[in-house]
């Protein structure tokens, strides 16, 4: 079939068009080649393209939002909804991303966030990917609006990306550890969604690795996968909690989230996030240190 992914010069879009190329037809369209605001645009190229499958992976930021709003409407909720009327003109099937930010965070620790609980954003970023699930679903039924969260893989800087180069090198890093949330490895996230996809059973998934842990536990579990002893792993981590560190938009503190949808169609929990991180830290190359 041919699938439309939007936003797919970023680490999840270029993993889906890596994995879907192999036995379909992928249109890799970044931002140079769809501005997913434009609404006309975005209606010429899809009924011109006509695809089965359109993946939105085009998203603004999470301090991206809060320092500029408007953008952050225009990409996280009228691009959602664009793509959605699109889709609906060509009976396609939409699958557009949302996160863990549209909730608060201020679950009790060692429960998870399901689709029963009702999302009440703090951030810019969370309000507006809240507002892009509306729009889609909104507009078309055939979509699947799948939330996920801390996705880490290669192809995008992140605190999980710069853990494992830096603690291979022996560096220093900063970690969170009063933030709780959910770590999901990109191909488990895309294997996941395409099982879903496949089943062609729509509506809101939350799609994360089992488990919970914080920024400070994912760096230690790197650095024990590494082989650093207990005692470097100390020096070497350095912990922190939040209100430390200068962010732009405010970050839930306990997101973990579990699929209800996903069970309700027969798809198990995915695999515990640690089993997850210790095969991506076993594919990254090993880089010499600076």
């Amino acid at each position: 079939m041919k699938v439309a992914i939007a936003g797919a010069k970023g680490m999840l879009g270029s993993e889906f068009a890596r994995h879907l190329s192999i036995d379909h037809e992928v249109l890799a369209l970044s931002h140079i080649d769809l501005d997913v605001s434009d609404d006309a645009e975005v209606r010429r190229i899809i009924l011109s393209e006509l695809p089965a499958l359109i993946i939105n992976c085009a998203v603004l930021s999470v301090d991206g939002c809060e320092a500029d709003p408007e953008l952050a409407r225009r990409v996280n909720v009228a691009g959602a909804g664009n793509l959605a009327k699109a889709a609906a003109a060509v009976d396609a099937e939409l699958v557009h991303f949302s996160s863990n930010y549209v909730f608060d965070g201020q679950r009790q620790p060692g429960s998870f966030y399901t689709i029963d609980d009702e999302p009440n954003p703090a951030s810019i970023y969370g309000q507006t990917k809240l507002a892009g699930e509306r729009a889609v679903t909104n507009n078309h039924l055939r979509s699947f609006v799948v939330r996920t969260s801390w996705v880490f893989g290669p192809g995008k800087e992140s605190f999980f990306s710069t853990a494992v180069r830096s603690l291979r090198n022996m560096k220093t890093i900063r970690a969170i550890s009063d933030v709780y949330g959910s770590a999901t490895y990109l191909g488990d996230l895309v294997e996941r969604v395409l099982q879903i996809v496949a089943l062609h059973h729509h509506g809101t998934y939350h799609v994360v690795n089992s488990g919970i842990c914080s920024f400070a536990q994912f760096a230690f579990e790197v650095a024990r996968v590494l082989g650093i002893s207990d005692d470097q792993a100390r020096d070497l981590i350095q912990t922190a909690e939040l209100r430390n560190f200068d962010f732009a938009a405010p970050r839930p503190f306990y997101t973990p989230m579990f699929c209800k949808t996903s069970a309700e169609i027969g798809l198990g929990p995915l695999r515990d996030w640690r089993k997850a991180l210790s095969e991506y830290v076993d594919r990254q190359p090993q880089t010499p240190s600076a």
